[in-house]
């Protein structure tokens, strides 16, 4: 259930985040008294989330660089960790129903209580995370007032404004600050993939790619919230064929298990094809493939979060979403977004059946905005 690295610590020296002092009502940030020497943070539950929760776990990392610093994160997320060297200890879990569920509730608690930990972060806002730390015993759980938590919470605060408001990576951030003092970079965090992953999708590139000597474009057509976010995959076909004719690019089209179906339907759309990836990877793997791509287009999803973390150029396209909160996190990122009277929505589906935040958006201005960022970058 769980996976132990030794690992080099973080070098100090990157830039702080600059957050609004609005931390009123809020328990105010101190350090912790004694030093935690054994910290567990639970993780979010989305691979986009994960990624912009990053800098609140650097933060944990750099308040206390001697720490063990462990992460609980869903099983089939853990291998997210794989190339993060900087986090010593991955606990994998995952919860069935029923009587399964309570089995599994009960040795997931167990886990965590025999570590010991001295400290617990919450990231998500969930009173099942607070309720599991607080069984496993440990002393110092902190996190932001939420779902009924609040007195199972040692050091908590609630949700300032800026933190509603700004980019989601700042509400993380805006926590481990104002909950146990940890400050840290924001605009600096770069995710590293695993050396086995990496040489493991270079030679499934090798067998399945058709023109080695052309760029590499990885495209994500689906997004786990729904049609509202999902970019139509006639266009995305056409886009492929424009990237083949304008740039000699060949796209590998990468997703979940369960977008594996929305793959096909846009290889299919396209005259030229695409390597169909999604299935075929991990979490883990799949940082190693976007990393040996050239590029990356897509919906705001969790791979968009990934491409622009692994700092590759990235086109992420924007539909209901607003791009404000939950953006592609690197300087080598860019957003399509049209934004209507009704934008953002934050919808699952239009309801006005037009979705024409996404249908106005047409192949070339993404692959004008993909070579502009290629260029500059």
């Amino acid at each position: 259930m769980e996976s132990q690295r030794e690992h080099p610590r973080l070098e100090s020296g990157n830039k702080l985040a600059h957050e609004p002092d609005d931390s009123r009502g809020n328990s105010s940030a101190r350090k912790l008294d004694p030093e935690p020497r054994r910290i567990l943070v639970k993780e979010v539950n989305w691979l986009g989330d994960l990624v912009m929760s990053l800098p609140a776990l650097q933060a944990v990392r750099h308040a206390w660089p001697a720490a063990h610093l462990a992460v609980l994160v869903k099983k089939e997320l853990a291998s997210f960790f794989d190339g993060i060297a900087w986090v010593d200890e991955v606990i994998p879990y995952s919860v069935g129903r029923g009587v399964s569920g309570f089995m599994d509730r009960r040795r997931i608690i167990g886990e965590i209580r025999s570590r010991q930990f001295d400290l617990g972060v919450l990231f998500p806002n969930s009173f099942e995370s607070a309720l599991w730390i607080t069984m496993a015993g440990i002393s110092r759980r902190a996190g932001f007032v939420a779902d009924a938590r609040g007195a199972m919470l040692t050091h908590k605060a609630t949700p300032p404004r800026h933190a509603m408001n700004s980019h989601q990576s700042q509400y993380w951030l805006s926590m481990v600050r104002l909950t146990i003092g940890a400050v840290s970079a924001v605009d600096d965090v770069a995710l590293d993939d695993h050396e086995p992953h990496r040489e493991k999708m270079a030679q499934w590139l090798l067998a399945n790619r058709k023109r080695r000597d052309s760029q590499l474009i990885a495209i994500a057509p689906a997004a786990a919230y729904g049609p509202a976010k999902e970019w139509p995959a006639a266009r995305y076909g056409a886009l492929i064929d424009l990237l083949a004719e304008r740039d000699h690019a060949e796209v590998v089209l990468v997703g979940a298990p369960s977008e594996r179906a929305k793959c096909e339907e846009v290889a299919a759309a396209s005259g030229v094809g695409a390597i169909v990836a999604a299935g075929e990877t991990t979490i883990g793997e799949l940082v190693a493939l976007l990393s040996l791509c050239d590029s990356f287009i897509g919906n705001d999803s969790g791979c968009a979060h990934l491409a622009g973390a692994l700092g590759i150029p990235t086109v992420a396209i924007f539909g209901s979403t607003d791009p404000g909160r939950t953006s592609p996190v690197g300087n080598r990122a860019r957003v399509i977004y049209h934004k209507l009277e009704c934008s953002p929505c934050l919808a699952r589906t239009c309801r006005f059946g037009h979705y024409r935040c996404l249908t106005q958006i047409e192949p070339e201005e993404l692959a004008d905005a993909m070579r502009s960022l290629r260029v500059s970058t």
